[in-house]
């Protein structure tokens, strides 16, 4: 006998919301410090963007393609983001800075970041403002854990 294996992604698995209200809130929090973190809000949007591509958090990816559009992001640059290095003259250098940093730190290869990665963020940005990009980049890594491990639906636009 043949079972379905198609998941359903049209319901989240569970209602975090609701399960760990506190837990939420937290995240809350870290999201509104990293809005309020003085970071590009293109850069920013490549970054949530960018992460939740490599994760593969639909979720994710829907809402900030929508942000990016709406921060005046072109639909060529967006949709050329997940081979943005073939595209490099697309990117500005601090963008391609940012979008590097951000594939090292969400995919850590080999469990480290190499002095040469680091010296291309540092090539553009100031310690602060690496540090508040590194939350960035974690903070939208939690965020896809939660989409992806709950599955949290795609509203269909038609």
């Amino acid at each position: 006998m043949e079972t379905n294996t198609t998941p359903d992604t049209t319901k989240a698995r569970l209602e975090h919301w609701k399960a760990a209200p506190e837990v939420m809130k937290a995240m809350l929090a870290l999201e509104q410090t990293v809005r309020g973190a003085g970071i590009n809000p293109v850069q920013l949007e490549f970054i949530k963007l960018r992460a939740s591509q490599i994760n593969g958090c639909a979720f994710c990816m829907n809402l900030h393609f929508n942000d990016a559009v709406k921060a005046g992001v072109s639909a060529q640059r967006l949709h050329l983001l997940p081979v943005w290095r073939e595209a490099a003259h697309l990117y500005s250098p601090a963008e391609r800075a940012v979008l590097a940093w951000t594939e090292q730190l969400t995919r850590l290869p080999g469990g480290h970041v190499s002095d040469g990665d680091f010296a291309g963020i540092k090539e553009h940005f100031d310690d602060e403002q690496v540090t508040r990009i590194t939350l960035a980049i974690a903070a939208i890594n939690a965020w896809n854990r939660f989409g992806v491990g709950f599955r949290l639906p795609v509203e269909a636009v038609v």
